[in-house]
């Protein structure tokens, strides 16, 4: 008995002594976790949630009641806890940011031997935010124009001034009766057409089945009624382009009779395209402050018009203003369009509500030099592509007519792959060049069999007639105006006016033209995406079971066609 005593004093002597080493180490732990944690929130600002494992506790309060009988199991267990953190043993720093995961029993023997990896970002994720300039070359083009342009109508507003003040008395009086007769109807014409272009694009969004038909057959009534009555005047310049009007007449109605059998799915197309318009209510914010920048811009071009009748080479002159506004407001339309497909692109194919403003500013600043060269090469673009359909409808013996269409239509081939208007809705989303771009999109539309439902879209002819249709409204106001006040302006004043309306309100159609594009874009990038309907794979359904009548674009004359 006497043997054994000190023995046991010893052995609880030093029982105590571990305890109390495992309570200071435990708080040691725990004081350089709370370091660790301040630390972490100080340079790095993540608010992060601790999550205590009930089975560490669980594990140490199994060492310290059980070290008087296994020392070794316990000195490995303890080994094992001081490697990992008291709270949390895996938690992983990555980069500056800290991860939390909710350990389990099987991983506290893993979690020395467990190699740490980060994860890799997604590419597309990447892409969608690119900071390259696309085309520059066309950017600097398009920038040196209008530093040229600025200057060109600064300087006619200088010569217009100096006109009615240092001139002399027959060219005051000229001056004087331009600004007279001239200036207020063309201001008339620009209120008039910004008006039109905000009925226009409000209409299309509300009934959009409604409008479709009712754009092609009002298209028709007016410029019939534009063409008659510029050829009741009977002067020589109104006679010319009262004709043309009429000739524009016809054609119009042809095509709408032509097109009766697609209405029904272009419409349908149209209306659903739309839908995603009222989740972002602030979506026409950019058209509306590109028409308001459109229409000053026009308002100067006009004084700029009239400057130059007190200058030299005045036809040429006004010919050089007429296509740098042309190329300026497609320009304006395109940074519109670039816009509205960045937020709907992105709506389709990730998901994301879009900031309409930073789209904006992107479409201002990283794809305005895109928007410059398909400004250029798009309407190109669609008149090879009315000529196309209209020499495919020619019968005749002609062989050497029906060759020359056969290497016309190759061209247009080869200009549709490497230029066409869909480009606008992958350089929106994911920044690539225009010719890129349009390559991309046409392969897509390739592999999902898209061509022929694409080629037979009539969502921009639509939108061509609502700007023609505004322009002779504007033609019909003017030019009964003008003729009982000043008839020898007529015909000049008719044709300004035209213009102008046909400008402001191809801008303000950028928003639905960009919807349905994105529409077809991103079906053919992701068919089986949620947010779409059956609407185009029934059509292709029906066209490849010959059910349905389309008439693309064709490629190739029907006389070279095999049978």
């Amino acid at each position: 008995m006497g043997a054994t005593e000190p023995v046991v004093e010893r052995e609880s002597d030093e029982n105590e002594g571990r305890e109390e080493n495992v309570e200071k180490e435990e708080e040691e732990e725990e004081e350089e976790d709370e370091e660790v944690k301040d630390l972490e929130k100080g340079e790095v600002g993540i608010d992060e949630k601790v999550f205590e494992s009930n089975n560490i506790n669980n594990m140490n309060n199994h060492i310290i009641n059980n070290n008087n009988t296994n020392h070794n199991q316990s000195d490995v267990q303890l080994s094992r806890l001081q490697r990992l953190n008291p709270s949390n043993p895996l938690r992983i720093v990555l980069n500056a940011s800290t991860r939390v995961a909710t350990p389990s029993p099987s991983q506290f023997s893993q979690a020395s031997t467990v190699p740490r990896s980060t994860p890799t970002p997604q590419q597309s994720l990447i892409t969608l935010n690119s900071r390259k300039y696309t085309d520059k070359i066309s950017l600097f083009l398009f920038l040196l124009h209008m530093v040229v342009a600025v200057g060109l109508v600064c300087f006619l507003l200088f010569k217009g001034v100096q006109g009615l003040i240092q001139a002399s008395d027959s060219v005051q009086r000229k001056e004087k009766r331009v600004l007279k007769y001239l200036l207020p109807q063309v201001e008339a014409a620009s209120l008039l057409s910004i008006t039109l272009a905000f009925l226009w694009q409000k209409a299309v969004r509300e009934w959009p089945r409604f409008m479709v038909p009712f754009i092609l057959w009002s298209t028709f009534i007016v410029s019939l009624a534009a063409g008659i009555l510029l050829i009741c005047f009977q002067k020589p310049p109104t006679d010319g382009l009262g004709v043309c009007f009429l000739f524009f007449a016809i054609g119009n109605g042809l095509y709408a009779c032509w097109v009766t059998r697609r209405l029904r799915f272009c419409t349908e197309v149209l209306n659903k395209a739309l839908e995603p318009v009222s989740k972002f209510p602030d979506l026409n914010q950019p058209t509306y402050w590109m028409l308001g920048a459109g229409f000053m811009w026009m308002s100067l071009w006009i004084f700029a018009v009239i400057g130059a009748l007190n200058f030299y080479f005045t036809p040429l002159i006004i010919i050089l203003l007429v296509l740098s506004l042309a190329w300026t407001a497609e320009v304006m339309r395109n940074v519109a369009n670039l816009t509205v497909s960045r937020v709907i692109a992105l709506y389709y194919l990730r998901g994301m509500q879009s900031n309409t403003q930073f789209c904006f500013q992107r479409a201002l600043t990283k794809n305005l030099g895109s928007a410059c060269l398909g400004s250029l090469f798009v309407p190109t673009i669609e008149a090879l592509r009315i000529v196309a359909r209209a020499l495919n409808l020619l019968e005749g013996e002609d062989e050497f007519m029906f060759s020359c269409a056969h290497c016309c239509l190759n061209v247009m081939e080869s200009i549709f792959r490497y230029g066409n208007g869909w480009a606008y809705v992958q350089i929106a989303a994911y920044g690539k060049g225009f010719v890129r771009a349009s390559q991309d999109t046409w392969e897509l539309f390739k592999r999902q069999e898209m061509e022929a439902i694409v080629d037979s879209d009539m969502t921009s002819a639509i939108c061509f007639l609502t700007g023609v249709c505004s322009g002779c409204i504007c033609v019909i106001v003017v030019a009964a105006w003008t003729s009982s006040v000043h008839q020898n302006f007529t015909a000049t004043i008719s044709l300004l006016a035209f213009f102008i309306g046909y400008l402001m309100t191809r801008i303000s159609m950028a928003l639905p033209h960009a919807c349905v594009s994105c529409y077809y874009a991103c079906y053919a990038e992701n068919p089986d995406n949620r947010l779409f309907d059956k609407t185009i794979k029934d059509q292709l359904n029906l066209m490849k079971a010959d059910r349905d009548v389309v008439v693309p674009t064709p490629r190739v004359p029907r006389r070279f066609r095999a049978t």
